[in-house]
């Protein structure tokens, strides 16, 4: 997965990576090599301001790195005077990997907090004074105690709410005396009513104050503050820093412009790179309107437009261009936005289905997901993207049940993962004393303690440690074929290199993202599921700007697919539900206009008969696990403890044996809802949820024979035997 579209295959000439000579630092004209003529001009454009307007898949960090390194290269400003801005730490580390092998090692590339802390701890004594402050990442524990100062009682989820509108009024500037009269002249809908919000934002602050605690916007504000008031240190920093590069300008929120303007000072050699159609943080306090009052700013800037699309097919940018020009009042002005020119050859053309239920879209999904996969597209490089977190679980499942491995995209960066600190403390010790063993069996025997054990494990927390794990030793084994003879060490210094750059290895699985989890990265196929009306838009979008922030979601949705890109909606929640619901507006112009239900247009619809009771009281049953029991969670259903074990032994031998995942072989779920209804036949197996036909096929007889009485050993010789 890339951020521009790097990672695939592209035409030679104009898109062509640059030819740098191995072992040395590439020439000036070398570092133009490949580019297209709007990079080309990027590239030259060495001289601030810059403005460069870059469409999704266009090759944006390719055209900024290669400008920093060839006004390096030109002598137009020192490598180490030069601050690259950047908002996650995975772009600046991806910038810092390309700025290197780009000859231009000592650029910082950072991101705005990255570089304000640094500045700040460097200063503290001299410019704040006394003892330094605990720097917070996470507002909600002190949150929880200005509320129950306020007299609120709030639950965690409310306290998550409070804690985003409180940092949405530190990055606008907005005190929590003024709170209450600029909500109201925004529109804006607060968690609680916004006096109460103001108390708490108060209580907040004073409680921060106390304790000496300090967050990531009073960092940057007191960074702001201690350039403005400090003209000594103001030179100092501006003598340091003297060229800038702004990535993602269409992010940046008040309290970011107002540390920029301050390490800028009244010098404008700045280059800012943006898309005002990917702006889709404006509930956090971004805006765009800085990259769109940019020539405003700066009238004799020079600005770029970067619009061939080397990520996706032409059919999938034909969606791209589709969506936006069908923007309305709320939308970005229609001099920013950019029409992208597809650049690959064709490809599939993008499918849009319908089905009766979510549960049937989830399973439908899944069965294309696996026939994918087995057409031979990496698991790795396939996406399920949806508007709400919540939506998740029912992928999860369906996928599960399929025998598909996959992650949840929103958990820790991987290098900053506990499991993968000790491993890396494990291997570099190992490495010093390398004595030539095979690096391979090395790696895994280190990772054995650890938690890399032959059988992953159960549970979700600990198959997502045991899938970080894996993804090392798959990664060992990436090198070994890449590098024969590579050993210990020079694995260990590979990892230092990928954590350098937050590249961290992937895990062969389905991505599950949000659709704001998924911006910067791309994949071969994306399935973006769920697209009904008061999803995508999301209900409490309401205002022309909210809806317009929603259509930019789902055009970034469509923009993360390489080449198969499959969208879908159902129009009841549950099975034998009301089928009330509507299909987004955004597949308006885009879908046939009187779109068949799925079973007339080769899906298999879901058929009426399918709304399953409990066998134990007779109720409709909704949730997933429930259907997949065949019973209500809370109703009582013995079943023989014994064979359970049997079936979790066995389940953990066939993983091995295939080295996948548990879950995929059978869910929990699936194991607890056999081991309670002991089924006698195929018929009655093929019933149970989670079985399916592939899954009867393949593990039929063995489910059997272990209902019958027979125990794994007998099960794994009996296959044996038959193996030919």
């Amino acid at each position: 997965m890339g951020s521009d579209g790097a990672g695939v295959p592209r035409p030679t000439g104009a898109s062509a990576d640059t030819a740098v000579p191995r072992g040395g630092t590439p020439s000036a004209e070398e570092l133009l090599r490949g580019l297209d003529p709007e990079q080309l001009e990027a590239a030259r454009s060495v001289r601030g301001p810059v403005c460069i307007l870059a469409g999704a898949g266009t090759g944006k960090t390719r055209a900024i790195t290669h400008r920093i390194a060839y006004a390096v290269a030109t002598g137009v400003v020192p490598e180490q005077q030069v601050l690259a801005v950047t908002f996650t730490t995975r772009a600046a580390g991806e910038m810092r990997g390309r700025l290197r092998a780009l000859g231009a090692p000592r650029v910082q590339a950072r991101t705005f907090h990255a570089a304000a802390l640094r500045q700040l701890s460097y200063f503290w004594a001299d410019a704040v004074g006394g003892p330094r402050p605990t720097l917070i990442d996470s507002k909600i524990r002190t949150v929880a105690s200005a509320a129950r100062s306020c007299g609120f009682q709030v639950d965690r989820s409310e306290l998550r709410d409070l804690a985003t509108e409180i940092e949405w009024a530190k990055v606008t500037q907005t005190r929590p005396v003024d709170y209450e009269n600029t909500v109201a002249k925004e529109g804006r809908t607060p968690p609680m009513p916004p006096r109460d919000v103001a108390r708490v934002y108060e209580a907040y602050e004073e409680l921060r104050s106390e304790h000496n605690l300090l967050d990531f916007e009073s960092m940057l504000e007191l960074t702001a503050a201690m350039i403005h008031e400090r003209p000594d240190i103001a030179e100092r920093i501006r003598s340091q820093y003297r060229y800038f590069v702004v990535d993602e300008f269409q992010d940046v929120n008040p309290l970011q412009k107002l540390l920029l303007d301050a390490w800028l000072g009244d010098r404008d050699d700045i280059c800012v790179v943006g898309d005002p159609s990917q702006t889709i943080y404006t509930f956090a306090g971004a805006t765009p309107a800085y990259l769109t009052g940019f020539r405003e700013a700066y009238p004799h800037a020079t600005f770029v437009r970067l619009v061939r699309d080397y990520r996706s097919t032409p059919q999938v940018v034909r969606v791209a261009n589709t969506v936006l020009r069908a923007a309305g009042s709320g939308a970005a002005p229609r001099e920013h936005r950019i029409e992208l020119v597809a650049q690959r050859p064709d490809g599939p053309e993008p499918s849009y289905t319908e089905y009766d239920d979510e549960p049937a879209e989830a399973t439908s999904v899944a069965g294309k997901i696996s026939a994918l996969i087995d057409s031979g597209v990496p698991a790795r490089e396939i996406a399920v993207l949806f508007r709400t977190n919540a939506q998740s679980a029912a992928y999860e499942q369906a996928l599960g049940d399929a025998g598909v491995p996959y992650t949840v995209r929103g958990a820790a960066q991987f290098f900053d993962r506990p499991e993968i600190r000790a491993a890396l403390h494990t291997l570099h010790g190992a490495a010093r004393g390398d004595d030539g063993a095979p690096m391979v069996a090395t790696v895994r025997h280190l990772l054995q303690p650890l938690g890399l054990t032959e059988q992953p494990p159960e549970g979700r927390q600990a198959r997502e440690k045991w899938e970080s794990l894996a993804a090392l030793a798959q990664l060992a084994e990436d090198v070994a074929a890449q590098r024969p003879g590579a050993g210990l060490a020079d694995f260990v210094a590979e990892l230092q290199a990928r954590a350098a750059t937050e590249h961290a290895p992937g895990f062969e699985g389905v991505t599950l993202a949000s659709l704001h989890a998924a911006k910067g990265l791309e994949w071969d196929a994306v399935f973006l599921v769920g697209l009904t009306e008061g999803m995508l838009p999301i209900v409490y979008a309401e205002t022309p700007e909210q809806v317009e922030e929603e259509r930019r979601l789902f055009y970034v949705g469509v923009t993360r697919a390489r080449e198969h890109l499959h969208m879908s909606w159902s129009l009841a929640r549950s099975p034998g539900g009301r089928r009330t619901r509507k299909p987004s507006r955004f597949l308006d112009g885009l879908r046939p206009e009187s779109p068949s239900p799925a079973g007339r247009r080769g899906e298999p619809r879901r058929r009426k008969d399918r709304v399953l009771r409990c066998r134990v009281c007779g109720a409709t049953l909704l949730e997933a696990a429930e259907r997949k029991l065949g019973r209500c969670l809370d109703c009582p259903s013995p079943y023989d403890e014994e064979l359970l074990e049997r079936l979790r032994q066995w389940r953990r031998e066939v993983s091995a044996a295939q080295k996948v995942p548990a879950y995929v072989v059978f869910t929990d779920a699936t194991l607890q809802a056999i081991a309670e209804q002991e089924p006698p036949d195929t018929a009655q197996l093929a019933r149970i949820s989670g079985v399916g036909e592939a899954k009867l096929k393949r593990y039929g007889e063995a489910i059997l024979a272990l209902c019958a009485g027979a125990t794994p050993e007998q099960v794994s010789k009996a296959d044996r035997e038959e193996t030919p």
